[in-house]
């Protein structure tokens, strides 16, 4: 027997309770597809998120089940490397790239001192290659939370800080200079492109 990975089920419905049926119906036909091929959906690593933005006093508890269990219920999952949340609007995901972003500038600092260690071109190359891309990834899913500023900050302070490594300046220069000075397109034109 075989497991089955990486499904995704999307239902959308007037009601919670109406979504929470569809869904019920369809994971009974996905499971009676897995047996007739024989295969197995784990349920213990799978999960149901809820995604609405409605503030009524509706319940917002579903039962959904999967091999006569039920599965657990989620505020926010991962899935191919995005971290979606039940309002979609992408703060943790936010959080959780420019926090990772910014723990590997800080390790890089340490071999790019203002008189000896990386230069510009090898920390350019370093951020175009390996750190931008980790920034943007997935940017077509979630670039619109960028319209929060608070969002849009985040990001480019972690472009702010390999651009000081980058340029050798002062903290004290602005982000607009120092992204003249290394040539580097602001991170968040850049995920609009």
């Amino acid at each position: 027997m075989a497991f089955a990975d990486d499904l995704i089920l999307n239902i959308r419905a007037g009601s919670i309770r109406e979504a929470e049926n569809i869904a019920n119906v369809e994971m009974d036909k996905i499971a009676t597809w897995a047996e007739n091929n024989k295969t197995r959906f784990n349920e213990e690593n799978s999960n149901v998120m809820l995604i609405t933005r409605r503030k009524r006093k509706e319940q917002k508890e579903v039962a959904l089940y999967m091999n006569n269990k039920v599965i657990p219920q989620v505020q926010k999952l991962k899935y191919l490397g995005i971290i979606f949340d039940y309002k979609l609007s992408f703060r943790e995901h936010i959080n959780y790239v420019a926090d990772k972003r910014t723990k590997l500038i800080f390790q890089l600092a340490k071999s790019a001192k203002l008189n000896w260690g990386l230069n510009h071109k090898a920390l350019q190359t370093i951020y175009l290659g390996g750190i931008q891309p980790l920034l943007v990834y997935g940017a077509p899913v979630w670039s619109k939370a960028l319209r929060k500023e608070n969002y849009k900050a985040m990001l480019l302070r972690v472009q702010r800080l390999i651009n000081i490594k980058m340029a050798k300046a002062y903290r004290t220069v602005s982000n607009e200079a120092l992204c003249v000075l290394t040539e580097m397109m602001p991170i968040d034109i850049k995920i609009e492109q």
